[in-house]
């Protein structure tokens, strides 16, 4: 290479790793193309922007009330009743658009990673246009409030057939960068108090849509976990001086019995306090706070990271080829709590042996009193001997 090569080098724009396009549903829904793929990465050419649907405007009437004998809200959605459920692969709302069937909620013919406004939020913006009392049926003793946030549908791919393990690790690149898109935005709009990324994959724990995608809540409140978390992190940091999330890093690291996967940013390990039968913990080395935080290398390796331990996820159990699982990616809060989170994500099966669920019976739903049928040791042994 010549010194007029390099120079050119140096000078030369990044390559452009994706492209966010917005459009507006019929009904007034917020969606987003992201696309990683040429020619539309490139500016080349464009996914269609027009809802051919008539479609009512879209309403919420979410809203809040407030447990009084637990301290913690709780959303009243009705109308997600009636959300679709389980319908064939080809009938998915969440396909493209494709000529000769019924328009989807996605109005281009193919795609590569789509974030929609969901049709049957728990939470909604346009929540906040209720006129609601302050308190249920005039009593003090029960507040109310509108349940005004905002639910995403994230779509990581068009093929219905596909499974976020099976994603290229240049997919999963591009969906990092998208979850960290979507909670710089969210974060910023009035009144959202966190921002929550997460994939419920089986029918075994409720998913009405078996085509790939995650979902992403920006609550107007602390969530309970959320809430206890932030609250053991502040008796922590002012007993110690440090961030309790990472002296949990630490001592995990220290004592390697659970660590099931490190490299130069990340760090996977079962807690030496697992609640569910198949239970690990993913974090980055570094005090990041949110999605949106991360470098380009720990984004990187983020990627190639979490599709092996969505591969070993699915190896867990012998003759089962699609564990059932929720990833969670636990991110802190807004505001003044901000310092006393730390970013990591919890990734965890209900699944206790080959077609045998964990129920929460008495104990945990009556009680909130958890118990494990399995050790973390365990866990970490065999998610260890499943590696590729």
């Amino acid at each position: 290479m010549t010194v007029r090569d390099e120079q050119e080098a140096r000078e030369a724009p990044a390559r452009v790793r994706m492209r966010k396009t917005r459009t507006t549903l019929a009904d007034g829904r917020e969606l987003l193309y992201f696309d990683d793929s040429e020619p539309y990465v490139s500016g080349g050419a464009t996914r269609e922007l027009v809802d051919s649907r008539t479609l009512p405007p879209a309403v919420s009437q979410s809203q809040m009330r407030f447990d009084v004998l637990t301290g913690e809200w709780v959303v009243i959605a009705a109308q997600r009743m009636d959300r679709t459920f389980l319908p064939p692969p080809d009938a998915s709302p969440l396909a493209p658009s494709r000529p000769g069937k019924a328009p989807t909620e996605i109005p281009a013919d193919d795609y590569d990673v789509v974030v929609f406004e969901n049709r049957f939020p728990s939470l909604a913006t346009a929540a906040a246009e209720q006129d609601l009392p302050d308190c249920v049926d005039g009593e003090a003793l029960w507040p109310l409030a509108p349940g005004a946030g905002r639910c995403e549908v994230v779509c990581f791919t068009s093929n219905p057939d596909a499974a976020f393990a099976t994603l290229s690790v240049d997919r999963v690149r591009t969906v990092v960068d998208v979850w960290a898109d979507r909670t710089a935005e969210l974060s910023a709009l009035p009144g959202v108090r966190q921002v929550f990324c997460f994939e419920n994959r089986g029918k075994e724990i409720g998913v009405t849509l078996t085509h790939p995608h995650g979902q992403i809540y920006a609550y107007p409140y602390l969530p309970p976990r959320t809430e206890a978390l932030i609250r053991r992190s502040r008796e922590h940091f002012e007993s110690t001086g440090r961030l309790l999330l990472a002296d949990v890093l630490d001592a995990e690291t220290r004592s390697g019995r659970r660590v099931v996967l490190a490299g130069e940013h990340w760090t996977a390990y079962v807690p030496a306090a697992s609640r569910w039968p198949l239970e690990v913990h993913l974090a980055p080395h570094r005090d990041v706070r949110d999605l949106a935080e991360l470098t380009d290398d720990e984004r990187d390796e983020l990627a190639q990271v979490y599709l092996e331990l969505l591969r070993r996820v699915d190896r867990f159990f012998d003759g089962v080829d699609a564990v059932p699982y929720i990833a969670a990616w636990h991110q802190a809060p807004v505001g003044e709590d901000r310092p006393l989170g730390r970013l990591h994500l919890q990734l965890f099966s209900m699944m206790r042996s080959p077609g045998r669920m964990k129920y929460l019976a008495g104990s945990e739903s009556g009680m909130g009193a958890w118990v494990n049928d399995t050790t973390p040791e365990r866990i970490a042994d065999r998610l260890r001997e499943v590696a590729s």
